[in-house]
C-alpha cells in the first residue's frame, strides 16, 4: 500500500526577500516529493524571475486549484496569486506592495487549510516593516494566523534536533516581557497551553521545564522577584492540577538538560532566551511550529535576509527542515 503523502501549502513570503529563492532551491530536492505533495502559494511571475536569476531548471506549473497539481520532481506546482508588479520589485527593500502580497499568500493558505484542502502550511519569511507599510495590522505569522482562524490558544514551538522550546512571550520589548512574567496567572496560562500542545504532539504525559527569568532563578529574590511572584506560583498551580512541570530552572542550564533528554520541552520566558539556545544548537535546521491552530503550520526560523536577497546565495536548509517537520507532525494524514 502506498503511504499517504501530505499536501503542503508553501507560501513564498515577502517577494523582496529570500523566500522565493529558498522555496525553489528546496523543491529541487527529489526527496521532498517522495514524502509530500508541495504546492507553492504565491506569484508565479516572482518565481519565474527568481528561477531566471538562479539559472534553475525547474518547470513552473500554474494551477487554479490544488487538485490540478502534478506533484512530481522537476516541476513546481504554483497556486498563482498574481498580485505584484514584478517590474517594480526591488530586491532587499521594504515595500508596502510586497507586504500586502505576502499577507495575501498567507490568507489563501489559511483558507485552504481551514477547508481541509491542504494538510499543513509551510511559510517562508515575511518582513515586519513591509507589513506595516502595507497597513497589515499584524507583526508576524503567528498573530496573523491566529486572527485568520479566530484562535486564542496558539503556541510557538521551536524544534531543533531533540530539543523543543515553547515561548511564553515573543514579540514584546524585554521590559514588558519581564513585567508579564511577574504575573502568575499569565505564566500559568502559558504553562497550560504549552503543556496541552506538547501532550497532543507527543501522545503522552510529557515533562515540561519552565525556564527562570533571572540569573540563578532569582537566588531567592536577591536577583529579582519574578520567580517568587510569577513563576513559582504558576508552576505550583500546574503541578497541583496534574501536569508534570519542573522549574523554574536557571536559563543557563535548562537547555543543556533538555538536550540530554531530561525534559520533553522547555518553556522560554522571552523571545531571545529561547531563540539563542535553538540557534546555537543548529542555526540552519531550527524549525518554528505553530500549535493550537485548526491546522499545522511550520516555518523557517530566519528572516527575509534583505542583505543577500536576489544574490542567489541563500541556504534552503531551514526550508527543507520545515517541510520535513510538516510531514512528520501533520495530524491530517489518514491512518495517523
Amino acid at each position: 500500500m502506498t503511504s499517504y503523502k501530505p499536501l503542503l501549502g508553501i507560501t513564498i513570503g515577502d517577494p523582496a526577500g529570500i523566500g522565493p529563492e529558498i522555496t525553489l532551491k528546496a523543491l529541487e530536492e527529489e526527496a521532498i516529493y517522495r514524502m509530500s505533495r508541495p504546492l507553492v502559494i504565491g506569484s508565479s511571475r516572482v518565481l519565474d524571475r527568481t528561477r531566471a536569476q538562479l539559472g534553475c531548471s525547474l518547470g513552473i506549473h500554474r494551477v487554479d486549484h490544488p487538485a490540478e497539481g502534478r506533484y512530481t520532481a522537476g516541476t513546481v506546482d504554483v497556486l498563482d496569486i498574481d498580485n505584484l508588479d514584478v517590474s517594480s520589485l526591488r530586491m532587499g527593500a521594504v515595500q508596502g506592495d510586497c507586504g500586502r502580497a505576502a499577507y495575501e499568500y498567507i490568507q489563501r493558505a489559511a483558507r485552504l487549510a481551514l477547508e481541509g484542502t491542504i494538510d499543513a502550511v509551510v511559510t517562508a519569511p515575511i518582513n515586519k516593516e513591509s507589513l506595516k507599510a502595507a497597513g497589515v495590522p499584524y507583526i508576524g505569522h503567528t498573530e496573523m494566523l491566529a486572527a485568520l482562524t479566530d484562535t486564542r490558544e496558539e503556541m510557538t514551538l521551536f524544534h531543533i534536533q531533540n530539543v523543543r522550546i515553547f515561548f511564553l512571550t515573543r514579540h514584546l520589548p524585554l521590559a514588558e516581557a519581564c513585567r508579564k512574567v511577574g504575573n502568575p496567572d499569565f505564566v500559568y496560562d502559558g504553562i497550560r497551553r504549552a503543556y496541552q500542545a506538547l501532550a497532543s504532539l507527543t501522545g503522552k504525559k510529557p515533562t515540561l521545564a519552565v525556564a527562570a527569568l533571572n540569573p540563578h532563578a532569582g537566588e531567592g529574590g536577591l536577583l529579582g522577584k519574578e520567580e517568587i511572584e510569577g513563576i513559582i506560583p504558576a508552576v505550583r498551580r500546574a503541578t497541583q492540577e496534574g501536569m508534570d512541570i519542573v522549574g523554574p530552572v536557571p536559563a543557563d542550564s535548562v537547555f543543556h538538560f533538555a538536550r540530554k533528554g531530561s525534559y520533553d520541552a522547555v518553556l522560554s520566558m522571552y523571545h531571545d532566551q529561547g531563540h539563542i539556545a535553538a540557534k546555537m544548537i543548529d542555526f540552519e535546521r531550527t524549525v518554528s511550529i505553530t500549535l493550537g491552530l485548526p491546522f499545522l503550520r511550520t516555518s523557517v526560523d530566519h528572516g527575509t535576509a534583505f542583505d543577500i536577497a536576489g544574490k542567489g546565495i541563500a541556504s534552503p536548509v531551514s526550508m527543507m527542515e520545515a517541510l520535513r517537520a510538516a510531514v512528520t507532525y501533520s495530524s491530517s494524514r489518514p491512518g495517523t
